[in-house]
């Protein structure tokens, strides 16, 4: 019998929702977890991006996993190491898209991308014996609060975003395009207010001179902002797992798990969507960075993600254009070391 991916995944998170849990919050708050929270790693150290993030966190929780390092059968093997028997997998995704030649009614031909999505087994270090030794090792503790605020500061302030301060709530103007903040001393920690800043950067990325994303907006409450939200949601647990930041709900994260169970349950895809939405967001932020190379070949995939999920527009590339002309001209410096993100090959 067929698994449908898309199906297993959101009933997953269904479920932490209507616990009153954000499936993308949980690994901080996870008692196994004492070490800084990284992104899920491939066998080769390159860090898994979008939905494949928020499958694997849960799945090293519900496991007890404390490496953050996955494999398929066939490369744990490759290094000499071997699936303990009994152990059971846990799925990813791969995005991709082929190309074809179809023949028009005037004699034309016409070339057609067709997405696709799949899904592949892989298994945690902790069920495998036999790997090198640094696969066994537990991510180095947080770093302390000063070191943690400096490269924020860093990081966020490369982007250039027009970002003010005052009042009593955050919230991203697409109007105006700027990102308004209450002022630091307000927030209950320094990380509290880095996560709020990613989650409304996340959103600023969005206008239309950016990522051009739009899910069909037409009031406060309404599917297309219930959407957006999940985006930005999503986009500040990646941002802060990149920058060892521990994010927090907003204080109407509450309110809108409601509206977030409903475009759940009516659409299957809409999580694989927000986290390549979200995705391509945090890649397009951390593209301002200037000690960040250019990843062409991870912007391609966040696309075909985008793609295969047919929801939203995908950007036009003037995503990587602007990205472009500002990495040359951008003379801040973020100090956290960013795992690589490439394309993710089926292997």
């Amino acid at each position: 019998m067929k698994i449908d991916i898309y199906q297993k995944v959101t009933d997953r998170i269904i479920a932490d929702q209507e616990q009153g849990e954000l499936t993308w919050l949980k690994p901080w708050s996870a008692g196994n977890m004492d070490g800084r929270i990284v992104k899920p790693l491939r066998h080769n150290g390159l860090a898994y991006s979008g939905i494949n993030v928020l499958m694997l966190w849960g799945a090293a929780l519900e496991g007890g996993y404390c490496s953050p390092y996955w494999m398929t059968f066939r490369q744990a093997k490759e290094l000499g190491a071997h699936v303990r028997k009994g152990e059971r997998s846990n799925p990813v995704v791969y995005a991709g898209s082929i190309s074809k030649t179809e023949e028009q009614d005037d004699g034309s031909e016409e070339e057609r991308t067709i997405p696709f999505l799949k899904a592949y087994a892989v298994f945690n270090a902790c069920q495998i014996e036999g790997l090198p030794e640094h696969y066994y090792a537990k991510p180095e503790p947080v770093i302390d609060g000063a070191a943690r605020v400096d490269h924020a500061e860093a990081f966020f302030a490369a982007t250039g975003a027009d970002v003010r301060h005052g009042g009593n709530r955050a919230y991203y103007s697409g109007g105006t395009d700027h990102v308004q903040m209450p002022v630091f001393e307000c927030f209950r920690s320094p990380e509290a207010y880095y996560a709020t800043l990613a989650h409304e950067l996340t959103h600023w990325t969005k206008h239309p001179k950016r990522l051009d994303r739009e899910f069909g907006r037409k009031r406060w409450g309404d599917e297309g902002y219930a959407r957006e939200e999940l985006v930005a949601e999503l986009g500040a647990a990646f941002l802060c797992a990149d920058l060892a930041l521990t994010p927090e709900p907003g204080t109407g994260h509450a309110a809108y798990i409601q509206s977030w169970l409903k475009v759940l349950k009516e659409d299957r895809r809409a999580i694989f969507s927000a986290g390549a939405h979200a995705q391509k967001a945090a890649d397009f932020l951390h593209g301002f960075s200037a000690n960040v190379p250019a990843q062409p070949e991870a912007m391609k995939g966040v696309a075909a993600y985008a793609a295969a999920f047919r929801f939203g527009r995908s950007g036009n590339g003037n995503a990587q254009n602007h990205m472009a002309r500002h990495r040359h001209r951008n003379h801040y410096h973020a100090a956290a070391v960013r795992h690589g993100r490439a394309r993710q090959t089926a292997q």
